[in-house]
């Protein structure tokens, strides 16, 4: 996108973006001239010195709290957004929510969770997005989804199925924001280990897949960048997972 004449006005907001992958990401786009809108629900000292560490590097970062789960605070957080930093041209949908279940255990309270932040409130965003967006400028979505959409497996039931929905979301809403907003994503493996997680069984995990590791945080901002720098893409998602999309289980014992 910067090839385009309006491509100085670098404004992004990044949901979930204090801890994590979101950290990164914001990290990321500050160093290369973004002003960051950086959101958060629970995480305020986590986002604060974030913030100030942008800061520190001569960058521009605001602060935005939201229950992403509440549609009112959801279709605010872009009008907060663009009054604090001008009009938002890049918007990264990366806040979740990953709860283990399965078909056979899985409860109404977890399902609704998931597809909550993974399915209604990045299309609530997106329509801020696009009704706020001046009509001589263009506009990025990425959403952050995962690689299992393509290899999926019967763990984390509602989670898969609501990042499912967020990847053929992503596909028509490329079609229906055309041209002048494309929406792209990324489908993450195995990044960092999960909460709780011994950092050898995380070890094992990223050492079985294709390219014996998994992606590296710096990764995430470089791919929203390619994004964000190549206007002939929309409807596309890159799997950032060492190839882990890729791998498969010989069940049958055939290795033909």
């Amino acid at each position: 996108m910067t090839t385009r004449k309006q491509s100085a006005e670098k404004t992004v907001l990044i949901t979930g973006g204090a801890r994590r992958v979101g950290r990164a990401i914001v990290l990321d786009l500050a160093a290369h001239g973004f002003a960051v809108g950086i959101h958060y629900r629970n995480s305020r000292a986590e986002a604060e010195r974030l913030a100030a560490e942008v800061s520190d590097e001569g960058g521009r970062a605001h602060l935005l709290q939201a229950d992403l789960a509440d549609p009112t605070q959801a279709r605010a957080l872009m009008k907060e957004a663009a009054k604090a930093l001008g009009p938002i041209r890049l918007l990264v949908n990366n806040a979740s929510v990953f709860e283990q279940d399965s078909v056979i255990d899985f409860d109404a309270e977890v399902w609704e969770r998931h597809f909550a932040l993974h399915v209604k409130t990045p299309a609530i965003l997106a329509q801020e997005f696009a009704r706020a967006l001046p009509e001589d400028r263009e506009g990025l979505i990425v959403n952050m989804i995962d690689q299992r959409v393509w290899r999926p497996t019967p763990r984390y039931f509602s989670y898969t199925l609501s990042k499912a929905a967020l990847w053929m979301a992503t596909r028509t809403m490329a079609q229906a924001l055309a041209p002048r907003i494309r929406v792209n994503a990324i489908g993450p493996g195995a990044t960092l280990p999960d909460e709780g997680e011994a950092d050898a069984s995380f070890r094992r995990q990223t050492e079985a897949i294709l390219l014996g590791h998994g992606p590296e945080l710096p990764e995430f901002g470089a791919t929203i960048r390619y994004l964000w720098e190549t206007p002939s893409i929309t409807g596309q998602m890159i799997a950032l997972d060492g190839g882990k999309h890729l791998t498969w289980n010989d069940l049958s014992g055939d290795a033909s």
